[in-house]
């Protein structure tokens, strides 16, 4: 904890040579305690201007934690109350800096991303990543990994406004495949682990192919069968949600360095 020196503690710092005998006068005397009371007010000022300046930096930390929690980015909150206000000060505002930094990170990222949004596709954040969903009753029909017109249309749009943006053509991309929980049995798929990663796949091919002609150096596919539930797979309108091809944006190393700052990084903990 911060030792402060009372007043009390300062005038007798200040009486010590005066009541020694080495012939202060009254004028001076006085002057010693004018010097030492104002002393103490600097202090209590300096005192009070740092426990504004600290509660605002709080503020702000908190502020920027609902924001990108609202988004639906995940990170741990700042807990307890360090002694050293002044410790206390400097990491509310590093993190306050490291929480703007991934705010404007993912700003910028869906701001980029506006056009799929004005198509009617859905852009959010899900555990820390930029995702485009893409239903997948509109991509392909039901049991089958064989593209729609529709389907087709679509992963033309998404491909066109990611060509039309050098930094997003530059960024590493995974095609997720989801399906709902009823089960799936027979051949070609055999089961839903099938079924994802098939439909994944076709989607994948599409945007690297000629009619995307995105590079595919900087995309994958993966299936999560019914592992990832968006609704409740016991109703149609959740099994509906869960059936979706995602274009998950995969974060790039400076991204991923300000996350794992965050995340674990609690001012006064080690």
């Amino acid at each position: 904890m911060l030792q402060r020196t009372p007043l009390a503690a300062l005038l007798l710092l200040a009486a010590a040579p005066l009541v020694s005998g080495c012939g202060y006068s009254e004028d001076e005397w006085q002057a010693q305690l004018a010097k030492y009371g104002q002393l103490q007010s600097e202090s209590a000022k300096k005192e009070a201007d740092l426990q504004k300046e600290l509660q605002a930096a709080r503020d702000r930390v908190a502020q920027l934690e609902k924001e990108l929690s609202d988004q639906g980015v995940q990170l741990n909150k700042v807990s307890g109350e360090l002694e050293d206000r002044d410790k206390a000060l400097a990491e509310y505002k590093a993190r306050a800096k490291q929480l703007e930094a991934i705010k404007a990170r993912f700003d910028l990222l869906r701001q980029k991303l506006q056009t799929l949004v004005n198509l009617g596709l859905e852009v959010n954040i899900r555990r820390n990543r930029m995702i485009i969903s893409l239903p997948g009753d509109v991509l392909f029909d039901s049991g089958k990994d064989k593209l729609r017109k529709e389907g087709e249309d679509i992963l033309k749009k998404v491909a066109e406004a990611i060509k039309s943006d050098k930094a997003l053509i530059n960024r590493d991309y995974q095609v997720a495949g989801h399906t709902d929980s009823s089960p799936l049995n027979s051949p070609p798929f055999n089961d839903n682990w099938g079924l994802s990663l098939a439909r994944s796949r076709s989607v994948l091919l599409h945007l690297i192919g000629k009619e995307g002609g995105l590079p595919r150096q900087h995309w994958s596919a993966a299936g999560f069968a019914d592992t990832d539930p968006l609704g409740p797979n016991t109703t149609p309108q959740g099994k509906q949600k869960n059936r979706r091809c995602e274009l998950i944006v995969v974060p790039d190393v400076d991204e991923m360095l300000d996350l794992t700052k965050i995340a674990g990084a609690v001012p006064g903990k080690s």
